[in-house]
């Protein structure tokens, strides 16, 4: 954990229904100074939609060398490199090297971010997923952040619909490829 972060607990009532799965997440997240609530907030948002055995957050901004989610399996093998914000290129080659899959979730401009991909070496880009939100989805639910924190997360049919702390919204859920 980072020096000076500060821990935030979510406990996440999932129901993913894209996916089929559904569950109640009790979630520790450690906040480092420099890092926004609405990046805080997707990187919780990923970790959801994401879910599965082996799932775990890094140390989040302070994390050099691992995503902000990594899903490993039961031998340790890493399975799924999760970036958040706007992560460059040479980070995304360097996860689609590392694992068998990558995902970027964004709470900015996903044009702007992949325009800073542009002509650059991405591993198995076209396999490179890029989700984002309608604008102010997340950071308009951000503000509800406190310490402790209570959510419903719903995924159906490509529309995400979040409850948190008493404040709720929906947003389409956009994705593309980092070619």
């Amino acid at each position: 954990m980072a020096i000076g972060a500060t821990i935030h607990t979510f406990t996440v009532q999932l129901s993913d229904v894209d996916r089929g799965v559904y569950d109640e997440l009790n979630l520790r997240v450690a906040r480092h100074p420099s890092e926004t609530a609405p990046y805080m907030l997707t990187r919780v948002v990923a970790y959801c939609l994401e879910y599965e055995e082996g799932i775990a957050f890094s140390e989040g901004v302070a994390a050099t060398d691992e995503p902000a989610v990594m899903v490993k399996d039961m031998t340790g093998a890493l399975v799924a490199w999760v970036e958040v914000g706007a992560p460059d290129a040479a980070r995304l080659h360097t996860g689609s090297m590392k694992a068998e899959r990558v995902a970027v979730y964004t709470h900015r401009d996903p044009d702007k971010v992949a325009a800073a991909w542009a002509g650059k070496r991405i591993h198995r880009a076209d396999e490179v997923r890029l989700y984002s939100f309608e604008p102010g989805f997340v950071e308009r639910l951000s503000e509800a952040i406190e310490r402790r924190n209570t959510a419903t997360l719903t995924r159906t049919e490509g529309r995400v619909y979040l409850e948190l702390n008493g404040a709720s919204g929906d947003s389409e859920m956009f994705s593309r490829s980092a070619d």
